[in-house]
Parts: structure tokens; C-alpha cells; sequence
């Protein structure tokens, strides 16, 4: 009996400034809209999550692919994860400098790899192979990204700014869905943070941290400031809440509250499980997200 497919997308936790939040919203619509006609047409969760994800890489709104924050070197330094639920099959990519869309070489690793994660030189050599087209650092770079960088560095000289705020901009993005076929699959892609060390890897490509998905639980995409997420493995975590028999709806506020409580951190989480059953949350002033089922479309960014 054909499952009624389900997706969610985020574009980030934070204190999204009220001029932005037009347009983060448009984005995460967008997503909606190009991950939706994926599961519309009966295509699988895996497929609807890499395009939604493609879909805000490409979008200069968000901290992902083209407009991504710049690291301390001035330059964007990528990190993307996709898995598939039905398989536990998984594809991430760390540290590219050279890819325009990063969750499409994640998908290819997935696909036609014996690996699970390539980063570096190693990931665009093996991006290349597969026919994903390099490009150069300078075209991923916006001036607005440029100022955004000189000023936070001038700050920061002045004193140190606590990186762990809520009003410190992250934007990465993600997308979980549910197919048809009744599988689940999660996505996550990020340029990571502002200001950040050169090589420095956040929760958004580690598996279990920024991004998981098992048909046996459910399929999580985290945003926010990533050590944080990283030490408590949390979509991991949230996955392993939803298999001990809690609904997602319960999940991602509790997920989130020990996250706070455990690590004093910040951020947002999306949960999804083969039921269909979706749970939201963040602990940061805005989080901009989207779900859309056959029965339900809504978005927002405000606490729900």
C-alpha cells in the first residue's frame, strides 16, 4: 500500500534579522516546491532531499554553496551529508573549496562509492571523476560575504565574540523526507562558520551529528552552532528517541532542550518518521522551515 509522502526543509537557526526573513522564507518554499514534485511524481525520499538541499545551495539566502560564510583565509569552505534510510547508505563531503552544489557529490559517494566520506582535494578529485563540474573558490564568494567577514574580524579584535550566540548567523540547510515507498531519507548542507578556522569540519557532514536517517527510527537534519551538536551526536540521538517509541513531535523539543542543557548550545532540528509524523524546533529567536504533506502545507520561522 503506497505510503503519503511527506518533506521538510530548514535554512537555518539564528536570530534572522527582520529584513532577511522574506527571503528566507521564499527559499525554504522554493525547496519545498522542487523537493515536492520529486515525491509527487512517486520518486524516491533520497531524490527529493538532494534537490531540495540543490535548491538552497543555490540560493545566495542561505549559508550553502553560492554565498556560503567566509572561513578566517577569506575563503568558503563547504561541508554536505545525504543518507538513505532504506539502505543506511551514506555520502558526505568535507572542506570542498571547488564544488558549486556539495550535496550532489555527497549523493554520488552515496551512490557509486565503497566510502562514506571524502574531504578535501580527495572529495573534488572524486566529485571531477564522476562528472560534478569544479569551479573556482572565487566564484562561490559574494562582497557581501567579504564585508561580512572584514567587519566580524574587525570585532573580533576588539573583543572576543561569543560564538555559541544565538544572534551568530547559521544557515545551514536541510531537508528529510518520506517516499511513497515508505522509505526515509535526510540531507544537510552547510559553508559552515563565520570566521572559522581553515579545515575546521561542523556537525552538518558528520553522520549521526548534523544529519541521519534509518526506516527503523526516523531521519533528522540539524542547524546551529555545530560543536555543540557534534559532542552529543543529536540527530543520531533524536533517531534513537523516535525507535525507543516517542513521536517526533516530542523528539525534536526534547532533542533540542538537551542541547541546551547539556552543552549550553544553540540551533534547530527537523525529525521525520515512516509514519509520517514531523517534529520542529529550535532554541534561537528564528528558524526558517517548511513541510508539505498532501494533507498540510506550512512554514515559518517563528517558534511554533
Amino acid at each position: 500500500m503506497p505510503t503519503d509522502p511527506v518533506l521538510v526543509v530548514h535554512g537555518g537557526a539564528w536570530a534572522i534579522p527582520a529584513e532577511t526573513v522574506s527571503a528566507h522564507l521564499a527559499g525554504v518554499r522554493n525547496a519545498l516546491a522542487v523537493g515536492w514534485r520529486v515525491l509527487n511524481h512517486g520518486g524516491a525520499a533520497l531524490d527529493a532531499v538532494e534537490e531540495a538541499v540543490v535548491a538552497m545551495e543555490d540560493d545566495e539566502t542561505f549559508d550553502a554553496g553560492r554565498g556560503s560564510f567566509l572561513n578566517r583565509d577569506g575563503k568558503v569552505q563547504l561541508d554536505a551529508f545525504i543518507m538513505d534510510g532504506a539502505t543506511l547508505r551514506g555520502g558526505g563531503v568535507g572542506c570542498v573549496e571547488h564544488l558549486r552544489n556539495p550535496i550532489r557529490a555527497a549523493r554520488k559517494i552515496l551512490s557509486d562509492s565503497p566510502h562514506v566520506y571524502f574531504v578535501a582535494e580527495g572529495a573534488e578529485r572524486f566529485a571531477a571523476d564522476h562528472g560534478i563540474p569544479l569551479c573556482r573558490n572565487e566564484d562561490l564568494v559574494l562582497a557581501r560575504e567579504v564585508e561580512r567577514l572584514r567587519a566580524f574580524q574587525a570585532h573580533a579584535a576588539e573583543r572576543k565574540p561569543d560564538l555559541f550566540a544565538p544572534a551568530v548567523s547559521h544557515d545551514t540547510v536541510g531537508a528529510v523526507a518520506l517516499d511513497t515507498s515508505g522509505n526515509i531519507a535526510a540531507a544537510t548542507s552547510t559553508g559552515g562558520t563565520l570566521n572559522k578556522a581553515p579545515g575546521r569540519l561542523g556537525d552538518s557532514s558528520l553522520i549521526g551529528c548534523g544529519c541521519y536517517a534509518d526506516n527503523e527510527s526516523a531521519a533528522a537534519s540539524t542547524t546551529g552552532w555545530g560543536e555543540p551538536i557534534m559532542k552529543l551526536v543529536l540527530a543520531k540521538w533524536a533517531a534513537d528517541r523516535v525507535a525507543a517509541g516517542n513521536s517526533p513531535e516530542w523528539v525534536a523539543p526534547e532533542a533540542i532542550n538537551y542541547l541546551k542543557a547539556r552543552v549550553n548550545g544553540h540551533g534547530g532540528i527537523i525529525v521525520l518518521d515512516t509514519r509520517g509524523r514531523v517534529g520542529i524546533a529550535h532554541n534561537t529567536p528564528r528558524m526558517a522551515w517548511a513541510v508539505k504533506s498532501a494533507k498540510r502545507e506550512e512554514f515559518g520561522v517563528e517558534k511554533q
